[in-house]
């Protein structure tokens, strides 16, 4: 594979390009009228533009980048993650073409694109699933004795949904009708596909995921887990690794539960298999992104494993070159997702221009991003502009790294989600490890914030004139080096 073509834009499509090139690999970006100057056409070795500024008319257009890929001679696409990461047609497409596709087969993209046939593929590998019914229905009066035969509360799922999409919490039997209605509604609309399915609703739980990699000789491996538990509208904005719950026997289990499912469906490549942790610590296998996910940066932090690399050598026909005995967790590392979102305002969408856009640096401090000073945030797309990934050799130790980070970053001109990490990150109950997914709902208001900003600043101030005094006299110059991809894990 001497060429990628990276069928994506923004941080992940830099993210797969810095992995190709390390190894010698060419690069062919791909963008639409809006992204024309953006850093990952720079990046690239070849650009090639692919339609109008809607991702629909762009970067979702299958035909436009077949043709680029063939234009430029790539012989290999990387599709990030969203947009057609997840598409088993253009896996199809690609693959009738002589391409490879730098993904899994277009059969696990499609049997796990659906929850109800994932959960069909793996019911015979004794994996722990959630109570409820493994087939869609339309029924109100059967779901209704279903549900009551279960026990409310429980949860009305699309089975091709994601984001919290065609998901609706019933407590009773009356609410179902009309909430299993809103919920058929709203699949259709979004997916295209009205299925819908009952499960049990786990009412504190914990999302755990694991990293799976598998090659096309059958072997398969974890690389441990990753807590997302952190969410506003069912949305990961913070993950970690490792998870700060689990012990090392429900580690084991779950691990060995997600390569089970990874080999359910012939799996290559790097791919999440995705859990729901009790309070109980009971864990339930929730679906699988058959994708490289946002937040693989603290995976790769704790094992010292390029799972970008990894993906492009096992697309290459290459064999793993470690077993699962060989992998081991080192340290701790912690992810914040930079939207341009007002956290202090339901986390609605900013959008204007960077007016100030100044980087964190650092030991152990890593920043994935696509955006430079002076750049306009598009509506066209997801508004993440950056990933914040700090390393540190304790859980403690990635936390206060991480607030030396948000401290550190400066953006002006729209609004971020840096002011909710920092309240994230000094919350107790973060601090402690004892949260579960409701911890927006539980902590997080703008009147929590300002109190937590305010008792923060005072403290700040005394610490500020305290090391005044200790350190007048001595100038400290921090490093701003060129490239903050890379961290220093000493």
């Amino acid at each position: 594979m001497k060429k990628i073509l990276v069928a994506n834009r923004g941080e992940i499509a830099i993210r797969v390009m810095r992995s190709a090139k390390k190894m010698g690999i060419k690069t062919v970006a791909v963008y639409s009228d809006v992204d024309r100057n953006a850093p990952h056409v720079r990046f690239a070795d070849e650009a090639v533009h692919v339609g109008p500024s809607p991702s629909s008319e762009s970067y979702l257009m299958m035909d436009n980048i077949l043709k680029a890929a063939k234009d430029t001679g790539a012989d290999g696409i990387h599709p990030g993650y969203g947009f057609l990461s997840e598409n088993a047609i253009f896996a199809n497409m690609v693959t009738d073409a002589g391409i490879k596709f730098i993904g899994p087969k277009p059969y696990a993209i499609e049997v796990m694109g659906s929850k109800l046939a994932a959960k069909d593929a793996v019911k015979d590998y004794n994996i722990p699933m959630v109570p409820g019914i493994d087939k869609a229905i339309e029924d109100v009066q059967k779901a209704i004795k279903i549900a009551e035969g279960i026990g409310f509360p429980i949860l009305i799922k699309a089975s091709a949904g994601g984001g919290g999409k065609g998901m609706r919490i019933v407590n009773n039997s009356e609410e179902l009708p009309e909430q299993m209605a809103r919920a058929i509604s709203e699949a259709k609309s979004a997916f295209g596909d009205g299925s819908v399915f009952i499960e049990k609703y786990v009412s504190s739980p914990r999302h755990i995921e694991i990293q799976v990699l598998a090659d096309s000789h059958g072997n398969v491996v974890h690389l441990f887990e990753r807590d997302c538990s952190v969410q506003r509208r069912h949305q990961k904005v913070i993950e970690e690794a490792p998870s700060a719950v689990l012990t090392p026997k429900i580690r084991m289990a779950m691990g060995d539960a997600a390569v089970k499912v990874a080999k359910a469906c012939d799996y290559e490549g790097a791919g999440t298999v995705e859990f729901l942790l009790d309070d109980q610590m009971n864990f339930y296998f929730l679906e699988m992104n058959t994708r490289l996910q946002v937040e693989h940066p603290v995976s790769e932090m704790i094992t010292g494993i390029d799972l970008v690399e990894q993906q492009i050598k096992v697309a290459r026909g290459e064999q793993l070159e470690f077993t699962q005995d060989d992998l081991s967790i080192t340290g701790h590392a912690m992810e914040l997702r930079i939207y341009a979102e007002d956290p202090l305002n339901g986390f609605l969408p900013s959008i204007g221009t960077l007016e100030r856009y100044s980087r964190p640096s650092g030991e152990g401090i890593r920043l994935d991003d696509g955006y430079e000073e002076g750049m306009d945030i598009p509506i066209f797309y997801d508004p993440m502009i950056a990933k914040l990934i700090t390393y540190g050799s304790s859980r403690l130790d990635a936390i206060n790294k991480m607030k030396d980070a948000i401290s550190q970053f400066r953006i002006k001109g729209i609004e971020t989600t840096l002011p909710f990490g920092e309240f994230v990150f000094d919350h107790e109950a973060f601090v402690s490890g004892q949260f579960d997914t409701h911890f927006v709902k539980n902590y997080f208001t703008p009147e929590t914030y300002h109190q937590s900003s305010s008792k923060e600043r005072k403290i700040a101030a005394v610490l500020a004139v305290k090391n005044y005094i200790k350190e007048v006299g001595k100038v400290n110059k921090i490093a701003h080096p060129s490239d903050a991809w890379s961290a220093n894990k000493k």
